[in-house]
């Protein structure tokens, strides 16, 4: 089963490169197993020489495993990567526009990550791929226009829990895998916590969900709620229809 996923994966890789007329790709690293898997995926795919991940930390919240993680994955994959760290352009930006909510910075983080990739992007004539999953996007659990601003989402199409089992068959280490999974928005932060439930339970749930099953549980109507708010995040700006009236 899941080297049918991989070669699908892989191939879709190399045609949205093909398509785009692109030299490569480029993608955030975190140290966390999303990232990893897409490495992995990219690698496979393109060839080391056509991807470059991006190591974003900021001083104070990533820790240094997760540092010397994604740097150990880039190295054992062969692939180039370079360390920009993010903290003094989110020091300045709330400089130049002022201080807000702990949600306001926690957003700008990725939304830095996010022009950062791009930049790379451009420079380099390449593609940003997305290392969101499925479980993330029907929840809304990720930034708009941060680190659902992309190219390309590879993994988008499997739960978080499928992803664990992914990532064992590409050769993930254990040690990426068995990582509490954390968006590193502050100090502590994991996402299990921010979100109040477990990748097990969520997914659980959201497989009624898309098979159209309901549940007569307060968890239930809670990731319910989750995936109708955030609708806006997974669609284009809507646009208001005034067309007809001009005829």
């Amino acid at each position: 089963m899941w080297n049918k996923v991989a070669s699908t994966i892989e191939e879709f890789i190399r045609r949205k490169v093909y398509e785009a007329g692109v030299d490569g790709v480029v993608f955030g690293l975190s140290g966390g197993i999303d990232s990893t898997v897409v490495a992995y995926l990219c690698k496979r795919a393109l060839g080391a020489e056509k991807v470059l991940a991006l190591i974003m930390p900021e001083k104070g919240v990533t820790s240094e495993e997760d540092i010397l993680d994604a740097i150990s994955i880039a190295e054992s994959l062969q692939i180039d990567y370079k360390i920009v760290e993010i903290s003094e352009i989110l020091k300045k930006f709330v400089e130049l526009v002022g201080d807000g909510s702990r949600n306001a910075i926690a957003n700008i983080k990725p939304r830095i990550r996010m022009a950062i990739n791009y930049y790379f992007a451009n420079n380099l004539k390449r593609l940003v791929v997305g290392t969101s999953n499925k479980s993330e996007l029907m929840v809304g659990y990720f930034t708009k226009y941060g680190d659902g601003g992309v190219d390309i989402m590879p993994i988008a199409d499997l739960y978080k829990t499928e992803i664990f089992e992914f990532a064992r068959y590409l050769g993930v280490p254990e040690k990426i895998i068995k990582k509490k999974p954390t968006a590193g928005l502050w100090i502590g932060q994991t996402d299990e916590d921010e979100m109040g439930i477990t990748y097990q339970q969520l997914d659980k749930i959201l497989k009624k969900i898309e098979r159209g099953e309901k549940e007569d549980s307060e968890e239930f109507r809670k990731v319910e709620r989750m995936v109708v708010t955030s609708k806006h995040k997974r669609e284009m700006p809507e646009i208001a229809r005034v067309r007809h009236l001009l005829s």
